[in-house]
């Protein structure tokens, strides 16, 4: 991999994740700037380079892949075009930076890890968790041995009909399989299970359940979940996006020998420990303004050769696989 001065970026997809989360940082990053947005819609390709001060827009992804100066491409796309998009950045000799679930299968996940590797050229995924303050603090925790052997892990995610974790659109494509992957579970749960990853390492064994109870689109809206992790801590998860407003919960549970740490992926950003050494503790944190911040400055350095960059195409992958295999387990 060449080691670059400094980061120019394509921006493909340039929609709502764009807007605030990831985009603004490019530009706020030292070594790193945009110089092309792209968009299906010429008018709100144009709208968003004018309102973000980026110099260049287009409606055609072969603007970016053509630009010689352009050596990272972010694929900010629904999960549907992330493989192919990918897969065309890197015959462009171009580094990549995609959107979360990285694709909507673990085959598509093989198929853009095994490119990249071929034309020795990174890529990243873009689970930010593995960046933020309050996700580090975890690790932290549990690396200093503050809960002792970590024993086990459960997720507990329940959400209304119509989530407040995710932005409403008249075409919710999280919905749609076809697009997707599947519904809320493959949009939500693999920011979880990826930072469980970060956190625990790879999951080696995996059994689940998923199905459609309530009918109100094609994708499954109830799915449970029993892991294994390499290491020998156990996992469980479930899943539910047709609860009543009363049944809303988002809370995950590790427990150790000597006590837990409880948080929330989405609702906020406290930690709560409770050890037999500390007692009762709670670690509170902002979330940064770009919430992709901390990662993309991991990604830039990455490519910088100052430093190494956790999430990645291997790592990005080994997600989808777990999601599949609790999908598709019976």
């Amino acid at each position: 991999m060449e080691i670059l001065e400094n980061i120019v970026w394509g921006v493909i997809g340039a929609g709502d994740v764009c807007e605030k989360k990831s985009a603004p940082a490019m530009n706020k990053i030292q070594h790193s700037k945009i110089k092309t947005v792209m968009r299906r819609t010429a008018s709100k390709a144009k709208d968003f380079a004018e309102r973000h001060h980026i110099d260049h827009w287009s409606d055609q992804p072969d603007d970016i892949f053509n630009d010689s100066e352009i050596n990272a491409v972010y694929i900010a796309t629904p999960p549907n075009a992330h493989a192919s998009l990918a897969i065309q950045a890197a015959k462009a000799g171009k580094a990549a930076y995609v959107e979360k679930p990285m694709a909507r299968t673990y085959e598509e996940c093989k198929s853009m890890v095994d490119v990249f590797e071929r034309v020795n050229l990174p890529l990243f995924v873009a689970y930010y968790r593995r960046a933020l303050p309050n996700f580090l603090k975890i690790k932290e925790l549990v690396e200093r041995g503050k809960i002792g052997e970590v024993r086990l892990v459960n997720i507990e995610l329940y959400q209304s009909a119509d989530p407040n974790l995710v932005r409403s659109a008249e075409d919710n494509w999280r919905v749609n399989p076809e697009i997707s992957g599947g519904g809320y579970f493959h949009d939500l749960a693999s920011h979880q299970l990826d930072y469980l990853d970060f956190l625990l390492g790879p999951v080696q064994s995996v059994a689940g359940f998923s199905t459609n109870q309530a009918g109100l689109y094609e994708a499954d809206d109830v799915v449970t979940g029993s892991f294994t992790f390499k290491n020998g801590v156990t996992g469980s998860g479930s899943w539910c996006f047709t609860t009543g407003k009363s049944s809303e919960k988002d809370l995950t549970t590790i427990v150790g020998s000597k006590g837990q740490i409880e948080f929330s992926y989405f609702a906020n950003s406290d930690v709560y420990l409770d050890s037999r050494e500390s007692g009762k503790q709670k670690f509170s944190f902002e979330k940064p303004e770009h919430i992709q911040q901390p990662l993309i400055q991991w990604v830039v350095d990455d490519l910088r050769g100052k430093g190494k960059c956790p999430s990645t195409g291997v790592t990005g992958a080994r997600t989808n696989w777990v999601m599949d295999q609790i999908c598709n387990s019976f």
